[in-house]
């Protein structure tokens, strides 16, 4: 008799953890969903304000929209042929210069402006090939062609009369990667070679976690330490 009862209790034990892992497991996709649907609106709003900031780069082809790749991602889109390089080379066009000099400062002003930097996570220059040539090389060449994006950057800003703490964020947002031969662009499945060795400008804004987590950094680096 004490057998089946404690089968019975056993049982229920089962059942109360079974339904309780249920539970849990309910609410963590529902935190899940509220953190990256708080992350996309935060997207869409820094979006929107890009958008309207660079609304003078607009009419030069300037394009910005979210990275469909990633939903916390902004991609920038520099007009086709001014940061398109040459075969095998990571010198950036003397057009491309020419459009990176008022481009940079205003990009910086506005991504370090006090509505926007708390919210940004990293701003990616993504260098890219065409698919000649081996995956090795297409990789080291497509970073330096994001390097050479990324270091006159620097240098336009170093030459221009902006507040330093604004100039340290962006170096603090800015890096280079390069992604070789993976993303082609192609007209109709066919492949578009000048096109395809390009530059993009990637903006990632701060997950909840992220945000949550520097909240809390904040809030520990207020508390005073104690002294022994």
């Amino acid at each position: 008799m004490a057998s089946s009862e404690d089968n019975q209790l056993a049982g229920s034990f089962t059942d109360l953890m079974t339904s309780l892992a249920v539970i849990f497991i309910l609410l963590l996709c529902v935190s899940h969903n509220a953190a990256q649907q708080e992350g996309e609106n935060t997207r869409d709003n820094i979006l929107y304000e890009l958008k309207k900031e660079l609304k003078e780069f607009a009419g030069r082809g300037v394009k910005v929209q979210p990275d469909p790749n990633d939903p916390l991602g902004l991609l920038i889109l520099v007009p086709e042929g001014l940061l398109e390089f040459k075969i095998d080379s990571a010198v950036i066009p003397p057009k491309g210069v020419d459009f990176l000099q008022p481009f940079i400062p205003k990009l910086a002003k506005i991504v370090c402006d006090k509505r926007f930097k708390d919210e940004i996570n990293s701003i990616v220059v993504e260098g890219h090939t065409d698919s000649t040539g081996s995956d090795q090389h297409n990789w080291e060449l497509s970073q330096k062609r994001s390097m050479s994006v990324v270091d006159e950057t620097l240098r336009i800003l170093d030459q221009t009369k902006n507040d330093k703490n604004m100039r340290g964020d962006f170096v603090r947002f800015i890096s280079a990667s390069g992604r070789g031969s993976a993303e082609l662009i192609k007209d109709n499945g066919i492949e578009n070679y000048g096109q395809s060795r390009r530059v993009v400008f990637k903006i990632r804004v701060r997950s909840l976690e992220q945000r949550s987590y520097k909240k809390e950094g904040d809030f520990l680096k207020e508390i005073p330490s104690k002294k022994s």
